[in-house]
């Protein structure tokens, strides 16, 4: 099983490492898919490994998988077999079309595979430092994603990305070194003062003050990261200037990969602090993130802002589910980020179709789609259900118990905060698209279709999976139920 752990970042690497070296042609297009299925596999295999045994590690305890880290593999791996096997059939359009060319393709693939290995290392390194230099590696790697088509308002995204982006990070290294600190001043080896398992053991007897600051550092940093508000800014343009491929790695498994760090944290602030101290910054992170998203989803004209907007929202109900902190509330959160990653990013792979089909991003520029463009409609359509919690989608059962959890912690008046602020998103999304999709033409302002672009096979095919899966798992939760209950264990102290 050690190997296993091992094999997680190396797959993909590997890949990534072909790509770069033979270019993206027919005989590599589908190793990015293969790569991402054996990164679930292997997920699958450590998480009943983990359930039936315990945690595993390897390379001297520096690699270390639990429940959660197993159940993010997975989500991981499902997320990116969206994205890889989409990515064949937009990388096929964009270079029959002209828009890119087999340069950019070749630095595509091979950037979207390591973006997923430097994401496996987040989840399966014990310790934080290096958890820390994955979280980097993401960052830089999807800076040149996001300026993909190097035109200017795509250039001008990722620049403002890079700079928050590193903003964020750096502020979470000073909190991550402020911890290392804390750890070593407590009588921490030097080798293992940043491990997750050993800090989470010597919790106790960290410094409280020290450790206070840093995990402000922290939840700065990270929150920024992951599209918190206030230092939300980046996200939207980001999301709506890359690819739709990279937009929904990006929604739908990277910024979760900012909040698995951040509840990491927390386990070792709440047993040292005190639950209030954390659960206080989360608060106001999630309660400013909601209201920022509702306030500018009500009046947004670009539907892959809409959906970028729609990230600050789940990120602030999942900050709302940790600064919760009860087994039921983690494990809502837990449930949401699975939830929402496999909607969203079939969402924003969707959203590809879409500009390809009408040329245009704007929300007043597509009128009566469902007529016109049935598939592309219709699963746009049901993704965003998914994400408003609508049945059969396990977002409604998250939300439910983010709910339940909220109510019975004494939280009650953030819960029905969220609810007000929840219900204005709801009727602005469904708004919107309901204009997209059966809206009258009149008044719209069109936009000349780049090609006549067909939906292929390729394309229909991850798309109708992810939702596929979402309901499935909003229909029945046996398939994770005992490792989203493991997981909750542990983040849950």
């Amino acid at each position: 099983m050690a190997t296993l752990i091992l094999l997680l970042p190396i797959v993909p690497a590997a890949v990534a490492a072909i790509i770069a070296v033979a270019g993206w042609q027919p005989a590599t297009a589908w190793l990015p898919t293969v790569s991402c299925l054996t990164v679930t596999g292997l997920g699958i295999t450590l998480a009943a490994q983990v359930l039936d045994n315990g945690p595993v590690s390897t390379a001297a305890g520096q690699f270390r998988v639990d429940a959660v880290s197993a159940l993010m593999v997975i989500l991981i791996g499902a997320v990116g077999t969206i994205a890889s096997t989409y990515s064949v059939a937009y990388l096929r359009t964009e270079l029959m079309a002209g828009t890119t060319t087999p340069h950019r393709a070749r630095l595509f693939g091979a950037l979207m595979q390591l973006t997923i290995a430097a994401m496996c290392v987040v989840v399966i390194s014990d310790n934080l430092g290096v958890l820390w230099v994955a979280i980097e590696t993401t960052t830089i790697a999807t800076v040149l994603l996001v300026g993909h088509r190097r035109d200017r308002t795509s250039v001008e995204a990722s620049w403002k990305y890079l700079v928050l982006g590193s903003v964020g990070v750096a502020t979470a290294l000073m909190g991550t070194v402020l911890v290392y600190f804390v750890s070593r001043h407590s009588g921490g080896d030097a080798s293992t003062a940043l491990n997750w398992s050993s800090l989470v053991a010597r919790a106790p007897n960290l410094d409280p003050g020290a450790l206070r600051v840093g995990m402000g550092f922290v939840i700065v940093g990270y929150g920024t990261k992951a599209g918190l508000a206030p230092l939300h800014s980046w996200l939207p343009d980001a999301y709506s200037q890359a690819p739709a491929p990279v937009a929904a790695l990006m929604a739908g498994v990277l910024s979760t990969m900012s909040m698995y760090s951040l509840l990491r944290f927390k386990v070792i602030a709440d047993i040292a602090l005190g639950p209030n101290y954390v659960r206080t910054l989360l608060l106001v992170a999630a309660l400013l993130s909601l209201l920022t998203a509702a306030s500018l989803m009500v009046t947004q004209r670009d539907y892959k802002r809409l959906l970028a907007y729609s990230s600050v929202e789940h990120m602030g109900l999942i900050a709302l589910a940790a600064a919760i902190g009860s087994p039921l509330a983690m494990s809502a959160a837990l449930l949401h980020m699975t939830g929402n990653g496999l909607a969203k990013s079939v969402a924003f792979s969707t959203t590809g179709e879409m500009l390809f089909a009408t040329g245009t991003t704007r929300i007043d520029g597509i009128r009566g789609l469902l007529h016109q463009r049935p598939f592309i409609a219709g699963t746009f359509g049901v993704s965003l259900l998914a994400l408003l919690g609508l049945p059969p989608f396990s977002i409604l059962a998250s939300e439910i118990a983010i709910i339940r959890a909220g109510v019975n912690g004494g939280l009650a008046w953030a819960v029905a905060i969220a609810l007000v602020v929840m219900l204005v998103i709801f009727t602005a999304v469904l708004v919107h698209t309901l204009n997209i999709l059966a809206g009258s033409a009149e008044g719209t302002v069109t936009a000349q279709p780049p090609t006549e672009h067909v939906t292929t096979v390729t394309a229909r095919v991850p798309l109708v999976a992810g939702l596929v899966v979402a309901a499935v798992i909003g229909i029945t939760i046996w398939p994770i139920s005992t490792l989203l209950h493991k997981a909750a264990e542990v983040l849950a102290r």
